[in-house]
């Protein structure tokens, strides 16, 4: 087990990190440049490769016996028992249309549990980080709005649901269909933005129907610690599940029915 003052060290070291590949991005964001499709049809920039390479760097210099996860560059092996997830653009193609709403993703397992979380979106010159015990920050345009929190939403009738592609869910004509019955307000704000708007409070869940390991070990700490609930599709709490739904707790086991 991680003690506390190491993770808060270590949320030191990521959120830096995360700065650093955020400025990478934004050399080229909202300028007309090309892009790769990978062979699962995504598209991969070099701004994608670039600020991967950055993250993985300073981890191996400053954690060199832990594993990295990434999602360009695959998988290194450690032995501490410790893996970092890093994404260095999640939300590519909001990135590639000029859309500012892409984040710099990193995360820490400590064995199977999720330990730290970072969500920075560069063009917004927002972040959002949390560890394990810790709680959740929140800053955005340089000021301070810590703590993050999930709203109170008791109500589905009156929530704020997202999902980066309904099309996407189990049986999406029927889920769709009973969202849209059953929730106040369908949007699509998706990726890692939807799960920083739960945990800031700005929305009520959101629906993940496919997720990477480098996608949702962060998100999990995050959502967490300020209060919500972070699990797969079918109910899980994993971090790394394939799934994801994020809420502010009082919500999700109606929203699992819903979706099941």
């Amino acid at each position: 087990m991680i003690e506390p003052g190491e993770l808060a060290e270590l949320r030191a070291f990521a959120i830096d990190a995360a700065r650093a590949a955020g400025r990478i991005t934004l050399e080229t964001f909202g300028a007309a440049h090309g892009f790769d499709t990978k062979p699962d049809g995504s598209p991969v920039t070099d701004a994608d490769r670039r600020a991967e390479e950055l993250l993985r760097g300073r981890i191996a210099e400053a954690c060199p016996r832990d594993g990295i996860l990434g999602e360009e560059f695959g998988a290194a092996d450690g032995d501490s028992g410790r893996a970092w997830t890093v994404d260095p653009i999640d939300g590519t193609a909001s990135f590639i249309h000029g859309v500012p709403l892409y984040g710099v993703l990193i995360g820490l397992l400590d064995g199977d549990e999720a330990v730290l979380g970072v969500i920075h979106f560069p063009a917004l010159d927002e972040m959002v980080a949390a560890v394990r015990g810790g709680g959740c920050g929140w800053w955005q345009g340089g000021v301070d709005r810590s703590p993050a929190r999930v709203r109170p939403t008791a109500a589905l009738d009156q929530a704020l649901v997202l999902c980066t592609d309904f099309t996407r869910l189990e049986s999406p004509g029927r889920a769709l269909e009973r969202l849209a019955r059953g929730a106040g307000r369908l949007r699509t704000w998706g990726d890692c933005y939807g799960h920083a708007l739960v945990a800031t409070g700005r929305a009520d869940a959101m629906i993940d129907p496919r997720m990477s390991p480098w996608d949702s070990a962060p998100l999990l700490p995050v959502v967490e610690e300020a209060g919500g609930r972070f699990t797969t599709l079918a109910g899980e709490r994993r971090a790394v599940g394939g799934s994801a739904l994020s809420t502010n707790g009082a919500l999700h086991e109606p929203l699992l029915a819903m979706l099941g």
